[in-house]
């Protein structure tokens, strides 16, 4: 140990010794006689004594991204840390001392499909890598949309260049009315290092005129739907079991309701309509009259007075007009839009969206019996939707996610969660995550659950300690080059995107 120093200054082999630890990644690499690599599923013990080789560049970039680059079609000479030029998430952080970055992709539709986390203290940057992932989706994949509940009112500014991208559908749902671009921006959060810049306030006002800012109008009376016609006749017929030839009218009433519905192309969650009602009237009317049903009763009323059904629709038609509904969110994702942003503070009012939105777009997908386009459904500040512990609404909308993130992935409706509370989440909702993105996590606690949801070695994890902000550990079953193999990356700045964005506006 004394002459340790000194023996650095000779060129006797034998007195050297350089002690090292390394994670294995549990593949082999094979070289072929005609020179050909290739990296094989295996283990083989290196032997004490046999020469180390460091590998290339391009033998590296081979190993992290040649199954995810063919599945992507990549064919990219070099790398670029722009997100409209190169789907790539960062630039690996193992292999620092080489003279040019390593970029790391994921195999973007199989990220969104099969649900993924990003986990880390205040300040690691979560949203920065959600940001820079959500551009790559956008921009690299054919029609893949994106609903962000955002209760932190932040994803407005940190999407604003794409949300002004008009090859980009978009659409921003405030809690409230914004009546100016100044107001709209006042509403809505920025980063520290942008919240002096008058030109971030501009490039929110340039959002807001280009028509896609609206707001979320709360529902103050049912809206009428063929699903609440429905029930109302299980109802009376409920209420008139001694009463067979009442009963009868009313299944010939609803058989009468479903044989529209079928040649109408109708779900029961749709809303009724004028026509409906007037064919409703008609087939009620020659049911009660068919049957014998009292004119005193009611269920003679019900049949004929469609009066009532009628003022609830106009009414509810009325009330809509003025900013948008869960029906006319779920109709954007059956339309042209491909990001949508509920920027919504509110945490009881988002929770009620989650619910109402992700049932009724998973109960869709199971009756269209589509898969595409894929629909990415996001929870930034996931311990406010998918807590371990919770009662009433906080249990219902935990629950509703948990469903979602379980079924959703045979009908292409993918899930993301970001916390930096990740010890208090329903571990239901972790274990459904095929891909994980960690940061530094200083609660050894935190750190115990990523360990054994995601059966990765803890000592591992104990090296995200050391990490800057905007520094991951990156693993995946699914959509990474090398399956559930952890790798140390530096994702791409999001910030960086942002200034050039603000710099186009001058100022």
């Amino acid at each position: 140990i004394e002459e340790a120093v000194a023996d650095w200054d000779t060129d006797d082999q034998s007195t050297m010794l350089v002690e090292m630890s390394a994670v294995p990644i549990n593949y082999d690499l094979v070289i072929h006689k005609t020179g050909e690599i290739e990296f094989v599923k295996g283990f083989s013990y290196p032997l004490i004594g046999a020469k180390v080789h460091v590998l290339s560049v391009e033998a590296i970039d081979h190993i992290y991204n040649s199954r995810v680059k063919e599945s992507m079609g990549i064919k990219l000479k070099k790398t670029s840390s722009d997100p409209r030029k190169d789907p790539r998430v960062g630039v690996l952080r193992m292999f620092q001392e080489l003279e040019k970055d390593v970029p790391i992709y994921v195999d973007l539709e199989k990220l969104v499909r099969y649900h993924f986390g990003v986990f880390s203290f205040t300040g690691g940057g979560k949203s920065n890598l959600l940001s820079n992932l959500f551009r790559r989706i956008l921009y690299h994949t054919e029609e893949t949309k994106l609903v962000i509940f955002d209760v932190s009112c932040e994803y407005p500014f940190l999407l604003g260049d794409v949300l002004v991208d008009s090859k980009i559908a978009a659409k921003v749902i405030l809690e409230e009315e914004a009546r100016s671009g100044e107001d709209f921006a006042r509403s809505i959060v920025k980063p520290r290092d942008f919240e002096d810049d008058e030109r971030a306030t501009e490039a929110l006002k340039r959002v807001y005129d280009r028509g896609i800012v609206t707001f979320y109008s709360s529902p103050m009376l049912q809206v009428p739907t063929y699903a609440s016609v429905l029930d109302e006749i299980r109802t009376m017929k409920a209420n008139s079991a001694d009463r067979p030839n009442y009963v009868q009218a009313l299944d010939e009433i609803a058989f009468a309701v479903m044989g529209w519905m079928d040649s109408w192309g109708k779900r029961e969650h749709e809303t009724i309509d004028e026509e409906f009602i007037e064919e409703l009237s008609k087939s009620a009317q020659a049911a009660v009259a068919k049957f014998k049903v009292s004119d005193r009763s009611g269920v003679y009323a019900w049949a004929t007075t469609r009066d009532l059904l009628r003022e609830t629709l106009a009414r509810s038609q009325s009330a809509s007009k003025r900013g948008v509904s869960t029906r006319d969110i779920l109709k954007m994702l059956r339309g042209d839009e491909r990001l949508i942003i509920i920027s919504i503070a509110e945490p009881d009012l988002l929770r009620r969206i989650v619910i109402d939105l992700t049932g009724t777009a998973l109960r869709y997908r199971k009756r269209s019996f589509e898969i595409r386009p894929h629909i990415l459904f996001v929870f930034d500040e996931a311990q406010e939707f998918i807590p371990s512990r919770g009662s009433g609404l906080l249990e219902e909308c935990s629950r509703a996610v948990e469903r979602l993130l379980r079924q959703g992935r045979k009908y292409g409706l993918g899930g993301a969660i970001a916390t930096q509370r990740i010890a208090y989440l329903n571990t239901n909702v972790l274990q459904q995550l095929h891909t994980f993105f960690v940061g530094t996590l200083p609660r050894p606690y935190d750190r115990t659950v990523v360990s054994s949801s995601f059966q990765i070695d803890i000592s591992i994890l104990d090296k995200t300690l050391e990490f800057p902000p905007g520094s991951w550990l990156l693993s995946s079953y699914i959509a990474t080059g090398i399956d559930n193999v952890p790798i140390f990356v530096r994702a791409d700045n999001s910030e960086d995107v942002l200034r050039e964005h603000l710099a186009t506006l001058g100022g």
